[in-house]
């Protein structure tokens, strides 16, 4: 059964709203359009909820019961236990957060492994490490695919490797790494891993359980949601890694790396994104527990992504005026499309908007990756990315407007 796109867009207000109203949104990579269930849940917070959680009032337990919905049910989307999943105000200051428990957990000449194919979130944290006398490692991409070999990754472990960072998939190269394979590398050689799942995680919620990694970080404004980072620490090292939330708090998984309070409304307003993958499940027929309707919607997202996406990779690569980054094959990659242009990216990104397309231009705070793959960071790259509800139609537009402008 193919995605029933039509009841996908009816999922979200964005697509009745005027102003947006022949707009081709293809900067989702930045941030997706707000599910109905996910407003809906966090107006009536607001309104009927805005008290401080957890006391004996009515209106104050609805409002802690909503919260612990939010938790309880996407870890059970993500194969987790409810408290190894954390939310916090963005994924970039839950990565911070964790590399100073990292820090503290780590000995001088320990090492840790990260990449140059990461947004900065995910590699920048960890490089501060070295400020600690921990070693720093980098797996390095291929110049010029972007592609990261495991095999180079193998020539970096050792008994001295404490945790692996890694991308599902990089927001500018956008291929989608074997997380199952590199987690099970890294295992092997006695090492953690952390995944930085954001640019992944909106293209179908993953199986944290079965992909395996300690560590999964990824943004529910790009699944979505509202402005929450999530993260999912598993038990084997959440609970050895150092407290960095208060001392009362430290017997508590998922209050351990929170050091401040939580956006209540915000957190309660994530169990949206549960309602909108059980609504999707149960309109295509796709039964089972959470973590199976999950997995169903995540096939058949990418289904529908995959069959969108390679017309726009195949006119992309019949050109000789630009550089594609990442593989030019649908199935191996996100439908994240970063080019790199004679002119700056931002320049073609503002024509296309007089076609009622809406993309992206710059660096994408993945200046590391650009640098690696030779292209100045300076003059960035053109960013085309969509997701599920996107319709084959608004493809047809974006590669019209591509043939006028570039």
């Amino acid at each position: 059964m193919d995605l029933d796109v039509d009841f996908v867009r009816a999922q979200f207000p964005a697509f009745e709203v005027p102003s947006l109203a022949g707009q081709g949104f293809f900067e989702n990579a930045g941030g997706s359009y707000t599910s109905r269930f996910v407003i809906d849940r966090l107006t009536r917070f607001y309104r009927e909820r805005k008290v401080q959680p957890y006391g004996p009032y009515e209106a104050s337990r609805l409002g802690g019961e909503e919260m612990d919905e939010a938790r309880a049910r996407l870890a059970a989307m993500l194969g987790i236990e409810s408290d190894e999943l954390s939310f916090g105000p963005s994924t970039t200051q839950n990565t911070y957060v964790l590399a100073q428990a990292v820090r503290q957990w780590m000995k001088p000449g320990e090492a840790i492994v990260v990449t140059d194919q990461d947004h900065e979130a995910n590699t920048g944290p960890w490089r501060r490490l070295a400020e600690a006398g921990i070693e720093v490692r980098e797996w390095k991409i291929d110049p010029e695919s972007g592609h990261l070999d495991p095999s180079a990754l193998e020539n970096l472990l050792d008994e001295n490797v404490r945790l692996v960072c890694f991308p599902h998939c990089s927001n500018v190269v956008g291929e989608v790494n074997s997380v199952t394979e590199i987690t099970a590398m890294a295992h092997a050689a006695g090492a953690f891993v952390c995944v930085d799942g954001v640019s992944y995680a909106p293209h179908g919620f993953p199986d944290v359980g079965e992909l395996g990694p300690d560590i999964y970080l990824f943004s529910a404004y790009k699944t979505y949601g509202p402005h929450q980072g999530i993260m999912v620490i598993r038990r084997a090292l959440g609970e050895q890694l150092p407290n960095q939330a208060h001392y009362f708090n430290a017997d508590t998984l998922y209050k351990r790396f929170t050091p401040a309070g939580p956006d209540h409304a915000q957190v309660a307003a994530c169990a949206g994104m549960a309602d909108y993958i059980d609504v999707l499940a149960e309109h295509h027929g796709i039964g089972g527990g959470p973590a199976e309707r999950a997995t169903g919607i995540h096939d058949m997202m990418r289904a529908h992504e995959v069959r969108l996406l390679q017309p726009l990779l195949d006119a992309l690569r019949a050109r000789n005026d630009l550089r594609l980054l990442g593989p030019d094959r649908a199935e191996g990659r996100a439908p994240t499309v970063a080019v790199a242009l004679r002119e700056p990216g931002i320049e073609v990104a503002r024509r296309l908007a007089g076609h009622g397309i809406m993309a992206g231009g710059g660096d994408f705070y993945a200046l590391r990756a650009l640098e690696a793959m030779g292209v100045a960071p300076e003059r960035g790259v053109l960013r085309l990315s969509f997701v599920h509800y996107t319709s084959a139609e608004e493809v047809d537009r974006l590669i019209e407007a591509l043939e006028r402008e570039l």
